[in-house]
């Protein structure tokens, strides 16, 4: 975040697509999904997950600071870390079924959970190169 500064966080991959502050705000959101997820997947039988709409709340975006953002997710990743942690193996084996993606595991959840902030990272990656760069990438998507 330091790397960025604040005109960085301001800036997105291309037009039309989230700056760096938004993606920190996204995966804070994602987190706190996430851990209502994770938990009631873990505590209940055949859970069905509540799917979410990103575009909805990222509206709200530009009330919320990057600082704030980075907090929220890692402490909530934190959190959802020890639940994970101290869970028995066979929960890892749980059924949990997405309306948009089927069945699944509890393991395959928590796996599409670590896969969704890595492409983010790289999008704040892309971010800074093109700071750095004087201009902006194009061609990613959130």
């Amino acid at each position: 975040m330091d790397r960025l500064g604040p005109d960085g966080l301001e800036r997105a991959t291309a037009p039309g697509k989230w700056s760096a502050r938004e993606i920190l705000c996204h995966l804070a959101d994602s987190e706190v999904a996430h851990a209502f997820r994770l938990r009631q997947a873990a505590a209940e039988p055949h859970h069905v997950v509540q799917p979410w709409d990103q575009e909805l709340w990222a509206q709200h975006y530009a009330g919320y600071d990057a600082a704030t953002a980075l907090r929220v997710f890692q402490t909530l990743r934190e959190w959802n870390l020890k639940l994970i942690a101290a869970l028995p193996g066979e929960t890892f084996g749980k059924p949990v079924t997405h309306p948009e993606r089927g069945q699944m595991t509890f393991r395959v959840l928590v796996e599409t959970m670590a896969g969704h902030d890595l492409n983010h990272v790289r999008q704040m990656e892309a971010i800074e190169r093109a700071s750095g760069a004087g201009g902006q990438a194009r061609g990613m998507s959130h």
